[in-house]
């Protein structure tokens, strides 16, 4: 063989190789990926099912609108426990100046976007800031106040309106309703976006901007149990963590819960954030603050806003995200966000209440009820949630496949039934609906049945006796 021809085909080799190994690899990594054989057996419980996946959070896409108002009965089927708004300052006219230039405040308008989230059943969820033009020190919504303690009278006078003892909203809502609300000190403050907040001092310090609003919520008179917390930055960072709570220890400031947002591709990671957490808090100094509930306040597939998130593939990430979180112990979880401005962006809802897939997969998983039942057999890629309530037992069952590859025919085995006549429904994520009526459970028993799962599905399997 020539020389010539030698070198061009060991250089061929060389530039080959590479992928023939990426593709070598890809290939037995598929072909090792275990299947899923889903077994439950009722009398297997676990505990109360758990409920803090049910909160969602509103970004400011419109100003001036009511956002939820159009959405109040989608958001209601979805039985949410909390709903987070933001923008609460600058995009409801909350606080101006008279003529002698004191502060005025008057809720009307945010009152009626509070009142909305009430009408879905869900307890509001505060975000306070950002800046008001009355306040801020250079006009922008991003800036430091002109005067700090008018920063702590506007965060006194929102705890008193809406957890004050005295408080009428909506005409009705007053007592449990306006009890344990949460009240969150802006919305992340280490992005450049929302003002580049620092923790090494400077005018933009994010422990003074803590500190006053502490100071504020301290002197909020005849109001019901509420919290107050921080420091919800973009990712869970160690260095934020821990000099924040290092700050709120040496000055004995009150910090009722920990939060942070998360957005990743990766549903597993939300695990990962908890280990994080439990490490960082493990030096001694920390220990009273181990127990703080700990709050996703936003989290989904992409901070940016991704056409992908709308597919079945966003769909089946958040039902395997929250497979993977719903037992760790976060108090809640929110998922960004509930309906989209005049763009589409991150909403599960469209501007005109239109159903995207991430609402329909998560309708399906509000079947879930009672107690949670112990799984076995999840594979690679198919996982699955289960309940029992009373004689209805669900499961949830989701194939996450970004590749969009995966489909198994998955064998589901129930056990620990009552021998009866059931009924049987199978629920997919894209509206279609098998019913079984009359299913025979014998002595055994014992349920068998096969689902086929193809990539990024989400199905519900109902068995009810009847």
């Amino acid at each position: 063989m020539p020389r010539t021809i030698r070198i061009a085909l060991i250089l061929l080799l060389i530039v080959v190789s590479p992928f023939f190994f990426f593709l070598t690899f890809q290939y037995f990594s598929r072909a090792s990926a275990i299947k899923a054989d889903i077994r439950v057996d009722v009398r297997n419980t676990i505990g109360k099912m758990p409920d803090r996946w049910k909160a969602i959070a509103q970004g400011g896409e419109e100003r001036g609108v009511r956002m939820l108002e159009n959405v109040v009965p989608d958001l209601a089927g979805l039985y949410p426990r909390s709903i987070r708004i933001d923008h609460i300052y600058d995009y409801y006219d909350v606080i101006a100046r008279d003529n002698e230039g004191k502060l005025t405040f008057n809720f009307d308008s945010l009152d009626q976007t509070v009142c909305d989230i009430y009408h879905t059943g869900a307890k509001p969820f505060f975000v306070l800031g950002y800046m008001p033009e009355a306040l801020s020190g250079d006009t922008t919504l991003i800036s430091a106040p002109k005067n700090w303690d008018e920063w702590s009278l506007t965060v006194q006078k929102t705890i008193e309106h809406y957890s004050g003892k005295p408080t009428r909203l909506c005409g009705q809502i007053t007592d449990f309703w306006t009890t344990d609300l949460y009240y969150e000190v802006w919305n992340e403050p280490d992005l450049e976006t929302f003002g580049k907040w620092s923790l090494y001092g400077g005018q933009k310090d994010y422990k003074t901007l803590y500190y006053y609003s502490v100071l504020g919520a301290n002197k909020a008179e005849n109001v019901n149990r509420f919290l107050i917390g921080g420091p919800v930055t973009t990712a869970a960072y160690q260095s934020w963590i821990q000099k924040f709570l290092d700050y709120v220890s040496e000055k004995q400031l009150r910090i009722d819960f920990i939060s942070w947002h998360h957005y990743s591709k990766n549903p597993n990671d939300y695990v990962e954030d908890m280990k994080k957490m439990n490490d960082w808090l493990s030096p001694p100094q920390y220990e009273k603050y181990r127990n703080l509930p700990r709050i996703i306040s936003e989290w989904g597939f992409d901070s940016d806003p991704n056409p992908i998130a709308d597919t079945n593939i966003g769909a089946a990430y958040t039902i395997s995200a929250i497979r993977n979180f719903i037992n760790e112990k976060y108090e809640m979880a929110f998922l960004f966000e509930a309906k989209d401005g005049v763009e589409p962006r991150w909403g599960i809802l469209g501007k005109y209440a239109e159903r995207k897939p991430r609402y329909y997969a998560l309708k399906l998983f509000n079947l879930l009820s009672g107690n949670q039942i112990r799984v076995d057999g999840e594979g690679t890629f198919v996982q699955s949630v289960a309940s029992q309530d009373g004689t209805m037992t669900t499961l949830i069952l989701v194939n996450y496949d970004p590749d969009e590859r995966n489909t198994e025919s998955v064998p589901v085995e129930i056990k620990g039934l009552e021998q009866a006549i059931y009924s049987l429904e199978i629920r997919y994520i894209d509206g279609n609906v098998i019913k079984l009526d009359n299913v025979e459970i014998p002595a055994s028993g014992e349920l068998k049945r096969n689902i086929l799962m193809q990539p990024n599905m989400v199905v519900a399997f109902s068995l009810k006796k009847v």
